[in-house]
């Protein structure tokens, strides 16, 4: 087994030990780019008292140009994907008003199980909230913070060449090798769409120079978002090095920043992407994200699992010139698909 930089056996862990890291392989094994396997679930039938909507489908940026939640949420200007925008007003606020914070035993509102969630509308304002600021491990999710500052470094169509130490990375991957060439376009779709670890690197190390330093600089851009109650270590969300965390409210204002980037908007709503690797062949990636594949109104945004973290998942849609962001933390399977599009749906008031 393999985990960085180490390479041993199991079998000469303590057979507790030996078990919790081979489940930690498995989960990844099971949600990132080793797999396309369909995911399926239902989701509960809402309050009656919630109105429907027959509207049609919104325009999937996800952004209203004039008007509703998100003209002022997520700024005026929207540039085309791959282009770089002018920095957003930071930090983000969540916590605005009218809108009163719903607690989860208010009448009408969906069942949530995860340790943590929050839904915030295209304002910032909370909608709903449950231990929104306790501190948990955030997986995969933190890759939303790799994107960003890869998206708006911009550049996209810039070759990375692959180095040794991007390959250090498992359970998730993409089997990248030393050598090979992509662009940074190709990286930051694998990333995003299919979560995997060793590209998390790669990105990384383009960007900053070293893993050690691409650290540095997510954390520094989780501050100026105003992501105070967070903290990490790695690129890819895997416990290794360990201390790392994130909260539900955190997350929120990081899904409400990717939403404002046209690049991550565009890519973290792809269900499906041809990835070609450098030896001709080529994979299909399809997202994890299940709400995405489920629920026509839903925009991104990414998933995350480990042993630690259980499932966990910032989601997002928009209807009617709404939008919203949900975030579930410790959840399960299918769960957290259910619940996040049960959130979504509420704050859209459906």
């Amino acid at each position: 087994m393999t985990f960085g930089r180490l390479h041993f056996s199991t079998a000469a862990l303590s057979p507790t030990l030996a078990l919790a890291m081979g489940g930690i392989w498995l989960a990844g094994f099971f949600g990132g780019c080793q797999t396309n396997e369909p995911v399926s679930y239902q989701t509960p039938p809402q309050a009656a008292s919630l109105p429907a909507t027959n509207a049609p489908y919104p325009d999937p940026i996800g952004i209203a140009p004039t008007g509703g939640a998100g003209s002022a949420a997520f700024g005026s200007a929207v540039s085309a994907p791959g282009t770089v925008v002018p920095g957003q007003p930071t930090p983000i606020s969540l916590n605005g008003s009218p809108a009163p914070t719903v607690t989860p035993s208010a009448p009408g509102v969906p069942k949530v199980t995860a340790k943590a969630a929050i839904l915030v509308d295209g304002f910032g304002r909370v909608l709903f909230e449950r231990n929104a600021d306790a501190r948990l491990p955030a997986a995969s999710t933190q890759k939303l913070l790799v994107g960003l500052l890869v998206a708006e470094r911009g550049g996209l169509s810039t070759p990375v060449t692959i180095a040794e130490p991007d390959t250090w990375a498992e359970p998730t991957v993409m089997g990248i090798k030393p050598g090979e060439v992509y662009t940074r376009d190709q990286l930051l779709h694998a990333v995003l769409i299919r979560s995997c670890n060793d590209i998390a690197r790669a990105l990384g190390r383009d960007h900053s120079g070293s893993e050690a330093a691409f650290v540095a600089s997510m954390n520094a851009k989780a501050r100026q978002l105003g992501m105070t109650n967070s903290y990490f270590t790695n690129s890819n969300g895997l416990p290794s090095p360990p201390g790392q965390y994130s909260t539900a409210r955190d997350l929120a204002k990081l899904g409400m920043a990717a939403l404002r980037n046209p690049t991550l908007r565009e890519i973290c709503s792809t269900r499906s992407y041809t990835f070609r690797l450098a030896n001709g062949s080529v994979r299909t990636l399809t997202n994890t994200n299940q709400v995405l594949h489920h629920f026509p109104y839903c925009t991104g945004l990414k998933t995350g699992t480990t042993n630690a973290a259980g499932k966990c998942l910032v989601s997002s849609a928009t209807a009617n010139g709404k939008t919203v962001v949900a975030v579930m933390l410790g959840s399960s399977s299918p769960a957290v698909w259910q619940e996040s599009e049960a959130l979504l749906k509420y704050g859209l008031g459906m």
